[in-house]
């Protein structure tokens, strides 16, 4: 069965994913399950979307009755609506955009403080930072390769040193400022406190906005509802998307008043953004996450796990640091362990998990894991390590 797939696969499908040689059937809790029936811990979320797991209630008790699935933005609907105010209520924000995708949401966000900054555009951006790839998102995205065949792109973005406020320069056209509160696709890099805080203060002073990226790091990832709550600063433009729909394709882009009154009717769209039923299950999934309880859990097995690499940073020679918050954690790797082989390995293992950044294993389990789960996931961590 699974060789018929990749065949098919091969002739149907445009060839720029390097898939895994897994065919997955269903889930269940924090487990999938292939087509042959075998059993894997999930320690990857469909890279931080899945975030309450699998056939959690609340997204299957919607999806049985899912009610009227599209009807465009000609008109009013009561579950975007209600998400809306989910957002703002809990948040920096007072408008919300929605749209259908993270690399979406950042587009938007360009758009928007472009506008909203008049004649200035000119964006500052980072170092290992992933944005997405579009041809917005892609300019501000640092990685070499994924930019330099599709040049020239938007023009007017310069990247500085992520976590070096020293090689900030905001001088001249600069409209914005876009940042990863931990960056996800670099190698699981969180920022530091006085670099998000000296960022606020430039460009405050230089009259430019802040966008935070929390399309990977947000809603209840790091153990707060919001990354940027760990930093005490509050941006003025936020992109949200994986987890929001809890595995149906959402994006968001949180505004503040002064972004919110520089738009107008025309400005942006999207037919698909924010239809009644992804809305409906946005919604469920936020009201899930955004409880005391909850987020301190995700605390608690925050902690447990990188205390689980901390002992694999002792344990390998080739381990060299382990660096997250809440449940999202990387793992830096010696360069003569290459991280391909150890997310190979963690197959054998039953485990699933991510590379990122140069060569860093990442772990992104869903939210709903428990301590059991990770007994489980260290003794089959160990054996992979071992064995790559």
């Amino acid at each position: 069965m699974l060789q018929e797939i990749v065949e098919a696969e091969k002739q149907s499908i445009v060839q720029t994913y390097k898939r895994a040689p897994i065919l997955w059937e269903r889930g269940h809790g924090v487990f999938l399950i292939d087509s042959e029936g075998q059993e894997f811990l999930d320690m990857a979320a469909g890279i931080a979307v899945n975030a309450l797991g699998y056939e959690h209630p609340a997204i299957t008790g919607i999806l049985r009755n899912p009610g009227l699935l599209h009807i465009s933005n000609l008109y009013y609907t009561r579950p975007q609506v209600a998400l809306a105010q989910a957002l703002t209520e809990n948040s920096f924000a007072s408008k919300v955009f929605f749209c259908n995708s993270g690399t979406e949401a950042n587009e938007g966000a360009l758009k928007f403080a472009r506008k909203t900054a008049g004649e200035k555009r000119e964006i500052v951006a980072f170092s290992d930072s992933f944005h997405g790839r579009t041809m917005g998102a892609l300019a501000c995205t640092a990685n070499a390769r994924y930019r330099e065949p599709f040049e020239p792109l938007i023009g007017g973005v310069r990247f500085a040193t992520y976590n070096d406020l020293d090689s900030v320069n905001l001088d001249g056209d600069v409209a914005a400022v876009i940042v990863e509160p931990i960056q996800g696709e670099g190698g699981v890099r969180p920022a530091q406190k006085d670099f998000l805080q000296g960022l606020r203060r430039l460009c405050d002073a230089r009259g430019a906005l802040l966008i935070f990226d929390e399309v990977q790091c947000g809603l209840g990832r790091t153990g707060k509802l919001w990354a940027y709550e760990e930093y005490g600063v509050e941006p003025d433009i936020m992109t949200l998307a994986k987890p929001l729909g809890g595995g149906l394709p959402i994006g968001a882009i949180l505004i503040n008043d002064k972004v919110a009154a520089a738009l107008e009717p025309g400005d942006h769209g999207s037919t698909f953004g924010g239809g009644p039923l992804v809305t409906r299950v946005a919604k469920s999934v936020l009201d899930t996450i955004n409880q005391p309880a909850f987020l301190a859990h995700i605390q608690e097995m925050g902690q447990q796990l990188g205390a689980i690499l901390h002992r694999m940073v002792q344990k390998f020679d080739f381990v060299q640091e382990a660096r997250g918050q809440g449940l999202m954690w990387g793992l830096a790797l010696d360069e003569k362990v290459p991280v391909a082989k150890v997310v190979e390995a963690g197959y054998a293992q039953k485990i699933v998990m991510l590379s990122s950044g140069r060569n860093t294993l990442r772990l992104l389990p869903p939210l709903t894991l428990e301590a059991q789960h990770l007994e489980i996931f260290e003794k089959r961590l160990e054996v992979a390590l071992a064995l790559a």
